[in-house]
C-alpha cells in the first residue's frame, strides 16, 4: 500500500523528491500511512475541498478490503 500511495502522490506533486510515505502498524489489522510533501505541494495532494485525498483514501480502502485490513491516510 505504501508503494501505491507513493506512486500516486509523486505523480501529482511538483517536487516528487520531497515525498515521504511512512507506514505504521497500528495493531489489530490497522495500518496508518503518513504522507509528507513539500509545503508548496500540500494543496495539490489535498485538492479542492479534499477531493484528491478522499479519492486516494477510496482506492486504499478497496485495496485494504482485499487484504482484510483497515487503513488510514494522513497528509502533513
Amino acid at each position: 500500500m505504501k508503494e501505491l500511495v507513493e506512486y500516486i502522490v509523486k505523480s501529482i506533486v511538483s517536487y516528487p523528491d520531497h515525498v515521504e510515505v511512512l507506514e505504521e502498524d497500528a495493531g489489530e489489522g490497522d495500518i496508518r500511512l503518513n504522507v509528507t510533501v513539500h509545503p508548496d505541494d500540500t494543496g495539490k495532494v489535498i485538492g479542492r475541498r479534499g477531493r484528491i485525498v478522499q479519492s486516494i483514501r477510496t482506492v486504499l480502502r478497496v485495496l485494504a478490503v482485499k487484504q482484510d485490513v483497515r487503513v488510514s491516510l494522513d497528509v502533513d
